[in-house]
């Protein structure tokens, strides 16, 4: 029979009239995965930051190994072999990866570095961890810096490790090699629990599945007897269909030619090679290939972030008729034209919105410019913050919260919310949905759609092969920087995406 690791039995925590967590009794045994689901603002990273001494709970009771605990700290955490990897990563990006993961340990304070890198390669040698001790955390990718988080934990000897959305960011392949990783630690006896929205990893890699809705415990499944329909009314409480109501596109217009284009980044390397596509009002373009080619660099051209070496950008301007080259203008002049870009990139906090600012400002940060008025008018900002709130479920106490008070879902919903509200004619969304549960996915589809309806021109990146085919009128794949194929979303298969992003250059349409 299996040993309870932790036991967590009534805990309840409220912020002032918010009651993020309500009586909720969860187990996780020994060499055991458990996944926690829930709708964004749930209330599943407040109950982690309880069992990892971030939080104090009002009430309730914390059992590890059948003994019960008082967890005040995060170094009483550690006492108990508990470590947590939270989404937004705490690294010292001047150190090095070992020089991260001692930091902070009793007793070694005059370490030696070779004999803790000599330690540390005995642990990512166990699990199959890939990773260069002496890289700066500067240098590396999100990939590596969640694994010097992973190291860093274990090397402090925890048992009980829990992992806040491991994979929001992550490709499919580091996805894998993460499961990989994790199904390894399971085995030498390891518990883990991870909090995520994406229920085809849920039922891959956990054992268990415990379902939280509105800061209440639902209930606890077994993975083997369950599947997608019935976790996602646990979560919600309602049976969910989860259909994109797909239009016919009308009225469409070029309102966007983008011919020849190519792009070489700072190491040298041609990321874009000979681009050409259409997107037109009323439409929306998908956009699919593997992570890192050219997705990024093809809409930051667009908006002006992006340097092109060769081509043009053609908008068609709805309002005047006339037809700007978009690459001889700034991207404040490009955005002015009504062409946004709604990017939710891979660290929201750090590029997407300031977290210490609140709602209302950071609404702002849009509309704002330098030397307008010496008094700033919140009153409009306040309004948007409001309807995106509203129109989004947006679960946050008020509008004058700091964002980085709010679960990184919501976060995510102002980002978007923020670029549609501005009606652009142009709207290029890449990974609007990353990170979010089923029902607030299916909220920002519906969002698209209702702006191509509405005679936008939608390029919408997305990870999710069935959404795009569910969700675009065409989908242009890239594949390492080239054009592979462009395909009629509504007669295309998945099997044919996928080839298509594997192959090099192709036909151009």
């Amino acid at each position: 029979m299996s040993k309870p690791a932790i036991e967590l039995k009534n805990i309840t925590k409220t912020f002032g009239s918010i009651v993020a967590n309500k009586n909720v009794s969860l187990t996780v045994n020994f060499g055991e995965i458990l996944s926690v689901l829930g709708e964004n603002g749930s209330g599943k990273t407040t109950l982690m930051n309880m069992i990892s001494g971030i939080y104090y709970p009002d009430s309730g009771h914390i059992y590890i190994n059948g003994e019960e605990v008082v967890i005040r700290s995060p170094k009483d955490a550690f006492d108990y072999k508990i470590g947590m990897i939270h989404q937004h990563f705490k690294l010292v990006d001047v150190f090095s990866a070992a020089e991260n993961i001692v930091l902070g340990i009793d007793g070694k304070s005059r370490y030696n570095i070779k004999d803790s890198i000599k330690e540390i390669k005995k642990i990512t040698d166990k699990y199959g961890f890939e990773i260069d001790l002496n890289k700066k955390i500067y240098e590396m990718s999100v990939s590596e810096k969640q694994t010097v988080e992973i190291v860093k934990v274990l090397y402090k000897g925890a048992d009980i490790l829990i992992l806040d959305e491991p994979t929001a960011v992550l490709t499919p392949q580091e996805t894998q090699k993460l499961f990989a990783v994790l199904r390894r630690m399971k085995e030498s006896g390891k518990s883990i629990i991870i909090i995520t929205h994406k229920l085809h990893e849920v039922l891959s890699l956990s054992d268990k599945v415990a379902v939280l809705r509105k800061g209440e415990y639902i209930g606890t499944v077994e993975t083997k007897n369950t599947n997608e329909a019935e976790l996602t009314e646990m979560m919600v409480g309602q049976k969910v269909e989860l259909n994109i109501d797909r239009t016919e596109p009308k009225n469409c217009e070029n309102r966007l030619e983008v011919l020849n284009i190519s792009c070489i980044n700072r190491e040298g390397v041609k990321v874009l090679d000979n681009i050409s596509f259409t997107a037109r009002s009323g439409e929306i373009l998908g956009i699919a290939g593997i992570a890192g080619s050219g997705q990024r660099e093809l809409l930051e051209s667009i908006a002006g972030l992006q340097k092109l070496n060769d081509g043009n950008i053609l908008y068609h301007d709805p309002k005047t008729g006339k037809i700007d080259n978009l690459r001889d203008k700034t991207p404040v002049q490009i955005r002015d034209l009504g062409v946004r870009l709604s990017f939710v990139p891979e660290d929201r906090l750090g590029m997407g919105l300031v977290g210490n600012m609140d709602i209302v400002d950071n609404m702002m940060l849009r509309s704002y410019k330098k030397g307008k008025s010496l008094f700033v008018d919140r009153k409009q900002p306040k309004t948007l913050a409001k309807k995106i709130i509203e129109d989004l479920g947006v679960v946050t106490p008020g509008t004058s919260t700091p964002v980085r008070r709010l679960s990184g879902g919501n976060v995510q919903k102002i980002l978007v919310g923020r670029e549609i509200a501005a009606s652009p004619t142009v709207l290029m969304a890449a990974y609007p949905v990353r990170g979010l549960d089923i029902n607030s996915s299916y909220l920002i589809y519906n969002l698209l759609n209702t702006q191509k309806e509405n005679g936008v021109a939608v390029i919408f990146v997305g990870e999710d092969l069935d959404v795009l085919l569910e969700l675009c009128d065409r989908i242009m794949v890239i594949s390492s920087g080239t054009i592979s194929g462009i395909v009629d979303a509504r007669t295309a298969t998945k099997e044919e995406l996928g080839l298509l992003m594997t192959k090099h250059g192709g036909e151009k349409q």
